[in-house]
């Protein structure tokens, strides 16, 4: 049981639509959460909330998600296949949905599929979260010095090149350094940091990393298992500071699924069978 109150995933169908009306109608899973969490007003001590023990997702980003998916089938939003989420005509003409009638008609759409799903088994299954959750462990599982060349190799095979390992102590969180190439006419030096969190990474850890970055580099690059407080991604994108881009656990899994670095993706056909019963009448 959760002690911290949180919004279940019907409740935040409408503050996600409206998140997406003040976006302009579009926007990444990063965008759309955060702007949901303004609309409604969550607490520091919500959004820290994690989904279970593992770690790697919190608990608000696992019911949005679950929030998205009932949107999409009931066909208020869309996503395409860079990660983008957007209000479909029918979701822009809607300033607000019944979540009841949502609900039920995406129970309906399973149900007439031969689907047997209730509000909980959706929620606490599915392929998406298996996968995750498998993937995660194995990360954690890892050694530092193996969790480092895999970075190491993620960032190569993502456009860095003279990537190199640098971690020793004393080093202020330093974990490596890299150069990144754009459209091989522009290059940023970069160093990185990365750490195989079960928690959050707090805003102190974000300070030290910025202290040492100074002087040595265009940008810096912190990437975690975990996730990132409220107040860390505040103080990555501090005004009057170098800004460091942060990238959680759910980016990196995507990653590693998007580069296939160690995660395989196989398409499944699923054959759908359906009965005519007034033919078999009238025959």
């Amino acid at each position: 049981m959760l002690k911290v109150k949180i919004p279940k995933y019907d409740r935040l169908m409408n503050p996600v639509i409206q998140a997406l009306q003040i976006l302009g109608g579009s926007g990444t899973i990063d965008e759309i959460d955060n702007k949901t969490t303004e609309v409604i007003g969550l607490s520091d001590e919500q959004l820290e909330v994690l989904h279970d023990e593992k770690g790697g997702q919190t608990e608000v980003a696992y019911r949005l998600a679950w929030a998205r998916t009932y949107l999409k089938k009931f066909g208020i939003l869309e996503n395409s296949a860079r990660g983008v989420w957007a209000l479909t005509p029918q979701g822009t003409r809607a300033e607000t949905i019944d979540e009841k009638e949502v609900v039920q008609f995406v129970r309906e759409k399973l149900k007439n599929r031969r689907q047997t799903v209730d509000e909980e088994k959706i929620e606490e299954s599915g392929i998406e979260q298996s996968w995750r959750d498998e993937l995660l462990q194995t990360l954690l599982k890892m050694d530092a010095t193996a969790f480092e060349r895999l970075i190491k190799r993620m960032l190569r095979e993502s456009g860095f090149i003279q990537v190199e390992v640098t971690g020793r102590s004393g080093d202020r969180g330093i974990d490596g350094k890299g150069i990144m190439r754009l459209s091989g006419l522009l290059s940023f030096h970069v160093i990185f940091q990365c750490k195989r969190y079960r928690d959050s990474v707090t805003p102190n850890l974000v300070r030290d990393f910025r202290g040492a970055m100074v002087g040595r580099a265009d940008k810096g690059l912190f990437i975690t298992t975990g996730t990132f407080t409220k107040e860390a991604i505040r103080e990555a994108t501090r005004d009057g500071a170098p800004a460091i881009d942060l990238i959680d656990g759910e980016q990196l899994m995507d990653k590693l699924k998007e580069l296939g670095l160690g995660v395989q993706t196989e398409k499944v056909q699923v054959e759908e069978v359906t009965i005519d019963e007034g033919w078999f009448l009238s025959i």
